[in-house]
């Protein structure tokens, strides 16, 4: 397993980490992602801590809080050889307060989400979304309490807009307050929003990406072809949320490119891409998931090998979408204002 830093500061994270969001299978969304039981977990965690992947991600909304439980118990007995990252911020209960990142609620949600993951401590806490209806100062100065007072580690974000982020960084930096050193962010090959205007400030402001959903909400697994229906078990079946919205013909397009560099390469298609997400800059760790020991081998096998500088170029141009103003203006003033990639 390759490590690497998170972001600017001094944590050093795998390449890949194991996202639970298969723990638990509760409800319309998560019953699709799967239903894994406690001991199936321990398995897999087995699995990734034999391999060197050592860090599981995971969220109070997944299953209800089950994910963050079922999470506790599979690392029982070995808490020192895990890195564990969570999330909240979106409702949780029907309460008034329980949603958002004020301190009423991020002081109670983490002291559950430390009691379901029998753990003191999180290494990597983020906000899962931005809450426009408390000050920044109020969150950032709550969470600041929250490190101080051990119970955080380090700090990220999910789901923020560029000036969200840099927002609140700035805000960080005027009081003192910790800084956000990840961003659990959507980026794949056919979903490469994140280069437009995140990743530019991740590089300049030392914040790490950490990828959710690498293969397109499950559209890069191999199983998704022109003329073939969805697999019988797929997260696109899922009533409650369709995922990032995709023409079919550009997925076609692309996976045709994968197809081509997975005979070359004698790679799989889900390898292939997150190879290609490996080779990115400000990628930290890219978080994959597994119903199964298959699965998980399977996508444990896109590190210790690189695509060739050839192989990037034909993904990168068959992934390529029109920008969005003022990113396809930007493109005309690349002597000053240079992409990072």
């Amino acid at each position: 397993m390759e490590y690497r830093q998170l972001g600017a500061s001094g944590l050093t994270v795998p390449a890949l980490s194991f996202g639970c969001g298969t723990f638990g299978g509760k409800g319309p969304l998560f019953s699709a992602w799967g239903d894994t039981d406690v001991a199936e977990a321990r398995r897999l965690v087995d699995i990734c801590l034999e391999s060197g992947l050592t860090m599981f991600d995971t969220a109070d909304v997944y299953s209800g809080g089950e994910s963050e439980r079922i999470l506790g118990e599979a690392i029982k007995g070995r808490r020192q050889d895990v890195l564990i990252s969570t999330k909240a911020t979106f409702r949780f209960s029907d309460k008034p307060n329980d949603v958002g990142s004020s301190r009423s609620h991020l002081l109670k949600t983490v002291d559950a989400q430390l009691k379901r993951l029998g753990t003191e401590y999180i290494d990597l806490f983020q906000l899962h979304g931005f809450d426009a209806k408390t000050p920044v100062e109020e969150t950032l100065s709550t969470l600041d309490d929250l490190v101080r007072a051990g119970k955080i580690r380090y700090l990220g974000v999910s789901n923020f807009s560029g000036w969200h982020l840099m927002k609140s960084l700035a805000v960080a930096d005027r009081y003192g307050y910790q800084r956000y050193v990840a961003n659990q962010t959507y980026y794949s090959l056919i979903g490469r929003d994140y280069e437009w205007e995140l990743m530019p400030l991740g590089v300049e402001q030392g914040v790490g990406a950490v990828i959710w959903s690498p293969l397109g909400w499950g559209r890069l697994t191999g199983k998704i072809r022109r003329g073939q229906p969805l697999p019988e078990k797929s997260r696109l079946h899922a009533t409650a949320e369709s995922g990032p919205p995709v023409p079919d013909e550009h997925v076609y397009k692309v996976v045709d490119v994968i197809d081509e560099i997975a005979r070359e390469t004698g790679k799989t298609v889900p390898q292939i891409a997150l190879n290609w997400l490996l080779q990115r800059p400000t990628v930290s760790t890219v978080i994959i998931g597994a119903r199964n020991e298959e699965q998980l081998r399977q996508n444990l096998g896109a590190v210790g090998w690189n695509l060739t500088k050839e192989q990037v170029a034909k993904l990168d141009a068959a992934s390529e979408a029109t920008l969005p103003y003022p990113y396809w203006h930007q493109r005309f003033f690349a002597e000053r204002n240079p992409p990072p990639v």
